[in-house]
């Protein structure tokens, strides 16, 4: 149903009910259970340019984690230790994971693409214990000036390394370590947000946070596991939206991931890999959809893909986008909003009769999300307000690592708070406007900066836009646009007229870029979300 009129949502919202066990361990639900059962049943297929799919099994995963939790164990890693992984997609990274819930320590996923400053701020603040990495990470290891005086084991998945424990020769040793005994509230991952209006926090989660994600999964995925299903992403799973929105849902439910080990997203590359893997349900963040956009003819270039589900997170999905999805795949996208703190709490799902274009959808079943203005109070329906998540919720973080006041910040009485403005239409749906300070105020006029960026968009010239307030003595501030032109396209003052006069013929006189800079890039994070803060900066 494409209106998103009808449909059983708010039967699924009324007949939701949330059973978390008393004991719970990410390694036994992602890993144990399965290679159990059926020990040969495909976990992990790996793509590597040139080659055909690797593929490791549920039994291959559980003996490789419990070799590299034996061992980690044998150098001291304990309980509640926090060990980095700073490794691409693929099966090291993933038993990695597995290993150390076996320990019952903590998971703390670090992105390739991170200099060596960003990476040694994040094992400092931590206090990392150990870290499992490739190549590249121990050449930026090998950067950092700084000492890091309780890191006491590094393992590369490289061969050997001065200094390094060789993972090959870990997983030919062998081990034996079951799950750890943990409850769903001890502290199982740590993921650092990205740090776009400030310094990186790590956001705490227990293990809960996992069975937290699987009910929206499925809810997006259109009743999630079904035969032949096989997930892909092209985000770093160092991230909550490859890792959680993705890879471990889909092996919770037994089924394979698609791991593709590269830092570079390459749209056309993305498209092959869904033909020739026979992917089935896939995470594309909104600026990887964006570039795919670019490509022309994806069907008929790969007329064997046979997508069932897509979903979308990370940033506001322009309208564009939602129109291309069922162009380019044949399936409508489903947009997810969420934290890093608490993800995955608001969702379109077509199946569920929750779909509609410029909105991200409405609660997902279990999740209790409304707006709110600056004194606390819950605003009216078409009142633009702060998104806040009541709690407890099984998706919420613990807390900040080493960050109690930035903690207690993050909540008013029984609400977390995000920070994140939003409008909620008469039939519930919630369109994202942006961060706090992001909404730009123009003449008296409060504008989400995603809906000009969603009018620029669809003009057949640019190819990626962001837009942020700048100071103005008459009308507080005025819209500046910086953009990015598609292949071949040169940027003029000519050009910033017609982009300035396209978004005021159809947005408004007051939600039109008064300023337009081309870019040959903008500055985005490592999970692709644009940092604003940096083009404010730029004036």
């Amino acid at each position: 149903m494409a209106s998103g009129e009808g449909g059983d949502y708010e039967k699924l919202r009324r007949a939701f009910r949330w059973d978390i066990p008393d004991r719970f361990n990410i390694a036994e639900a992602i890993c144990d259970r399965w290679a159990a059962i059926e020990p040969a049943r495909p976990a992990i297929l790996t793509k590597r340019p040139g080659a055909p799919l690797e593929t490791a099994t549920f039994g291959g995963l559980r003996s490789a984690s419990q070799a590299l939790a034996a061992a980690l164990r044998e150098n001291g890693v304990a309980r509640g230790d926090r060990i980095a992984i700073l490794l691409p997609q693929g099966v090291e990274a993933m038993v990695a994971h597995v290993a150390v819930s076996r320990l019952a320590a903590v998971a703390m996923p670090l992105a390739l693409a991170f200099g060596p400053d960003a990476i040694a701020y994040r094992l400092l603040d931590s206090g990392a214990t150990a870290i499992v990495t490739n190549a590249s990470g121990l050449a930026k290891l090998g950067e950092i000036a700084e000492p890091l005086p309780v890191m006491r084991v590094v393992v590369s998945t490289d061969g050997p390394s001065d200094g390094a424990l060789d993972y090959a020769a870990i997983v030919a040793a062998g081990g034996e370590v079951p799950a750890g005994e943990t409850t769903p509230d001890d502290p199982a991952l740590m993921i650092y947000t990205s740090g776009t209006t400030g310094a990186p926090k790590g956001a705490l989660h227990g293990g809960r946070v996992l069975l937290g994600h699987v009910p929206g999964f499925r809810y997006t995925h259109d009743g999630f596991p079904q035969a032949g299903d096989l997930g892909w992403t092209p985000a770093d799973w160092a991230w909550a939206g490859g890792l959680l929105n993705l890879a471990m849902p889909c092996l919770f439910d037994g089924v394979a991931v698609v791991a593709q080990p590269a830092i570079k997203f390459d749209p056309e590359a993305a498209f092959a890999l869904i033909e020739e893997a026979g992917i089935r349900n896939a995470f594309i963040p909104p600026t990887a959809m964006r570039l795919m956009a670019q490509v022309a003819d994806p069907r008929g270039r790969w007329p064997g893909m046979r997508l069932r589900t897509l979903v979308s997170a990370g940033e506001r999905l322009v309208e564009a986008s939602f129109d291309w999805s069922r162009e380019a795949f044949g399936v409508q996208v489903n947009e997810v909003y969420g934290q890093t703190e608490c993800n995955y709490v608001l969702a379109s799902a077509i199946a569920a009769g929750v779909s509609r274009s410029g909105c991200t959808g409405k609660p997902v079943p279990g999740h209790e999300v409304a707006l709110f203005d600056a004194e606390g109070r819950e605003v009216p329906t078409g009142t633009p307000g702060e998104i806040r998540i009541r709690r407890p919720d099984p998706v919420m973080f613990l807390k900040y690592w080493n960050m109690p006041e930035a903690t207690a910040q993050k909540f008013d009485g029984e609400w977390l708070v995000t920070g994140d403005q939003a409008v909620m239409d008469a039939d519930g749906y919630f369109r994202f406007l942006g961060r706090d300070d992001d909404v730009i105020t123009s003449s008296g006029y409060r504008i989400g900066p995603s809906d000009v960026e969603d009018c620029l968009a669809k003009h057949p010239a640019v190819a990626l836009s962001a837009v942020v307030g700048k100071p103005d003595e008459m009308r507080t501030e005025i819209i500046k646009a910086f953009v990015q032109l598609k292949p071949g396209v040169e940027g003029s003052e000519a050009l910033g007229k017609e982009l300035s006069r396209f978004v005021r013929e159809r947005l408004s006189a007051h939600e039109y870029p008064r300023e337009v800079e081309f870019v040959d890039a903008l500055p985005l994070t490592t999970t692709g979300k644009i940092i604003r803060r940096e083009l404010r900066e730029r004036g």
